[in-house]
């Protein structure tokens, strides 16, 4: 580089052309690393203009531009170089030069003069650099004084994070242990080509182990194995030489017969040309090209090891000839091994065929002598040329049959060897229960029978009727048994119902469930309504539930065709019928619990309730001179007719008499004591079933409140003394006794649930008690919503609002609640 361009500003000028010098001055780094050096803000022109902006006069300029004269920019710009390495003559001249120009210069601090040198030497800007640096750095002045131009931050970060002003970072204050280390590099070349770069210090803090010396080894390794000629081209090979004995060609003999298993047809045949080599080579199959790399040792001759062979001694013809006899005797001995494997193939599976077929023969000739066995045991059955009574005997027939069930099992269901039953047992059964009575004998040929029964039944087949797949036991029982009892039906009178029951229910375990059901539906049940349509309740002195009832337990429903008729006679019956009798109620009684409770308490509405109305119409109630019968034909029936309805019947008939007559006599100055004798005796005429009905119960306490009333009021003119106590406390005493009465009878229904166990469990509480009570009588009991008496939650017991506090039921009534026991409430809510 010519002076010219290290002092261009100056030739230039001398030219009339400004060129910026962009030298780094003493100035510039004067400035550049002084914190308190101006800060110029920039104008609004120059933020919108940028360096096209016009500068003001009195604007800091930098020393080394001019004035304010245009530039030329189409001129080509010179640069001038500045902190380059030069050559030795140059460094001297520039000393040279420049220790004039320092000589002149007052100070760093000062801008230079326009004319000054615009080149900096490199040694004194590195001097002044390290110098500045280094003495910032050993002297520890001026660090962070940057923080008094800021407000801190980093100062108060580093305290809330525990750092203490003149103590080392870390978590004890200790600073950095030792410094990261650099290593420098030989020469210009990238990371890692003058190999490993860690330092002692790396190796300590990260003790990994490097295996980039053995990468190298094996590159160097592999590198070599690439030459031409390793050994020199003036080193010999020492020829190699291979040797297969017949084992190893029998085993490439089985690999290759593996892998060219599908080179067979025009595969085998095909022209493959190899050029993948240094040489062309043909092959004529593809087997070859797999088998080209079969043998490692062997490859093909280097170059150098053809030309050492003796151009004298080539006899490519005998090498043809030697190796094809070789390839030739190769092929033979695969082949003969080949053969070799396929006979022993061929041995072993001649030898596995002929033991299965032993085995087989020794099956068939063991299955031979099983069905010679069994045919010698079928031929003692008897047959069709058979004489009369010469043949086996039922019991012989089932030893035959048990022995091929348990010795012969197979065979027995196999061939179906039960079926035999039919030919053989069949005739033997016939003619046993030829002469069989089953209304004398019932069980005559039962054992017989459960003998068959559990050789003969098969638990798979499930008949439900005669057809053609029928089981062999019910075959037998359908073709042999029913038979007989048909005949036996047909000639029995129902009337006599004893030995034909008897003779059902001991045969009922034996017999199938649809041969059982055709014997009651169809032999027995019309039988029974052809003898129902002949009866008639006043002439047969033989009451009809004794000969209908017996066959309850086994027709059970299927009876129910007969009761519409046996009703309609009984109510024809009983049109002339007066109380008094007696006979009725004894024909009656048993069907109570045989009919529906709709249907008997219809026939009891129809043909009983009249008449006992009719016999209380007649009822004089005279406490003088009582006649009692009349009452007494009602009360009995007391068991056959329903709460209800009895109680119905002596509302409308009996107390309306009854509360007059009493009215009656106590307007007539009455014996109080004889009226509390009448009074008791007609309550002790009804039972506890009866005293307990809220209706009958209403009633005797409107007749205790007629008599308190008729002592209240003095109606009759003299009154007995004591006659007033002696009615309230009858009142009193017979109202104890309602209550205890119902109190008893709670306890007991409690008892009786609980011993029962419902299905939602033993109450714990009154609630669940009431709960349970109303499920029993199918009344609504439920919680109302949002409603509450003094905090107690109410509930609907049928149409009535309760509510339960301490285990009492309190009854909304017409002003207050009154308390009330379980039994009322339920006959309230009735």
């Amino acid at each position: 580089m010519s002076m010219s361009h290290l002092y261009g500003r100056r030739d230039e000028e001398e030219e009339g052309v400004e060129v910026e010098s962009f030298e780094v001055t003493d100035w510039d780094l004067a400035n550049e690393f002084n914190p308190d050096r101006h800060r110029h803000r920039q104008t609004k022109e120059q933020a919108t203009y940028g360096i096209w902006a016009d500068r003001d006069s009195d604007e800091d300029e930098r020393p080394s531009f001019g004035g304010k004269r245009s530039k030329d920019y189409t001129v080509p710009v010179s640069f001038v170089s500045a902190g380059l390495r030069k050559t030795g003559a140059e460094e001297k001249q520039l000393k040279g030069e420049g220790g004039s120009d320092d000589s002149d210069d007052d100070g760093p601090a000062a801008p230079p003069p326009s004319r000054a040198p615009k080149k900096l030497q490199m040694g004194n800007f590195r001097g002044n650099q390290s110098q500045r640096f280094a003495g910032g750095i050993q002297s520890g002045q001026g660090i962070g004084s940057w923080e008094k131009h800021t407000r801190g931050i980093g100062q108060k970060l580093l305290q809330k994070m525990g750092y203490q002003p003149g103590k080392g970072l870390g978590k004890n204050a200790q600073g950095i242990v030792n410094p990261i280390e650099a290593k420098v590099r030989k020469g210009k070349g990238a990371v890692g080509a003058y190999g490993n770069e860690r330092t002692p210090q790396s190796l300590q803090d990260f003790p990994v182990v490097d295996s980039d010396e053995e990468e190298e080894k094996e590159f160097q390794k592999e590198l070599g194995q690439w030459r031409k000629d390793p050994a020199g081209s003036g080193g010999k090979k020492k020829p190699k030489y291979s040797y297969r004995t017949a084992d190893e060609l029998r085993a490439k003999g089985k690999v290759a017969g593996r892998a060219t298993a599908a080179s067979a047809g025009e595969l085998a045949q095909v022209k493959v040309i190899d050029m993948t080599g240094r040489e062309q080579k043909v092959y004529y199959s593809y087997s070859q090209i797999s088998n080209k790399h079969s043998v490692p040792d062997e490859g093909p001759p280097s170059m150098s090891t053809r030309d050492q062979k003796g151009s004298g001694f080539a006899l490519p013809e005998l090498e043809h000839n030697l190796q094809l006899l070789i390839d030739l005797t190769e092929q033979d001995i695969i082949q003969s091994a080949r053969r070799l494997q396929h006979e022993k193939d061929v041995v072993v599976s001649l030898s596995h065929e002929s033991r299965a077929l032993q085995n087989r023969l020794d099956t068939e000739q063991d299955a031979i002598q099983r069905m010679e066995a069994v045919l010698a045991l079928v031929e003692r059955f008897p047959s069709g040329e058979t004489p009369p009574g010469e043949g086996p005997t039922l019991q012989e027939c089932a030893r035959i049959f048990e022995t091929l069930q348990t010795d012969y099992y197979e065979e027995y269901k196999m061939m179906g060897l039960a079926d035999l039953a039919v030919a053989v047992v069949h005739p033997l059964l016939k003619e046993k229960l030829h002469f069989w009575d089953p209304l004398k004998d019932s069980s005559y040929c039962l054992e017989d029978i459960g003998q068959w029964r559990a050789i003969l039944e098969s638990r798979d087949m499930h008949s439900s009727g005669p057809d053609s797949n029928m089981d062999p036991y019910h075959r037998l029982l359908w073709e042999v048994w029913i038979p007989v009892m048909r005949t036996c039906v047909s000639g029995w009178q129902p009337r006599m119902v004893g030995p034909m029951v008897d003779c059902v229910e001991v045969w009922a375990p034996l017999l199938p469930l649809w041969i059982l059901d055709h014997l009651l539906e169809q032999l027995i049940l019309p039988r029974l309504q052809r003898e129902v349509d002949n009866w008639n309740p006043l002439t047969d002195t033989v009451p009809i539930h004794s000969w209908i009832h017996p066959w309850l337990p086994l027709l059970q429903s299927r009876l129910e065709p007969l009761y519409p008729p046996i009703r309609s006679k009984l109510s024809n019956a009983l049109q002339r019928w007066h109380p008094s009798d007696a006979s009725a109620r004894l024909i009656l009684q048993p069907w109570k619990d045989v009919f529906t409770p709709g249907a008997w308490e219809a026939f009891m509405v129809k043909n009983i309730i009249p008449k006992l109305a009719l016999c209380l119409e007649e009822l004089v109630i005279n406490p003088h001179q009582q006649q009692m019968e009349p009452f007494h034909w009602v009360m009995d029936w007391e068991g056959m007719l329903s709460p209800s309805s009895l109680v119905s019947l002596l509302d409308k008939n009996f107390f309306t008499k009854w509360l007059q007559v009493l009215c009656s006599w106590l307007s007539n100055s009455p014996n109080y004591e004889e009226i509390t004798k009448w009074y008791l005796g007609w309550k002790s005429m009804f039972s506890d079933v009866l005293l307990a009905q809220p209706l009958i119960k209403e009633k005797f306490n409107e007749a205790l409140d007629i008599m308190n009333r008729a002592v209240s009021s003095g109606i009759g003119g003299y009154m007995q003394p004591g006659a007033r106590e002696n009615i309230a406390y009858l009142t009193q005493t017979e109202r104890r006794k309602d209550f205890q009465y119902e109190a008893m009878q709670e306890r007991r229904d409690a008892e009786s649930v609980a011993h029962r166990g419902i299905s939602a469990g033993v109450p714990t509480n009154f609630k669940d008690l009431i709960q349970a009570k109303a499920e029993e009588n199918n009344i609504v009991f439920m919680p109302l919503v949002a409603k509450r008496h003094e905090g107690k939650q109410l509930y609907t017991f049928g149409r009535i609002v309760i509510y339960i506090d301490r285990g009492v039921v309190f009854v909304q009534g017409e002003k207050t609640w009154v308390p009330t026991s379980l039994q009322s409430l339920i006959d309230m809510a009735k």
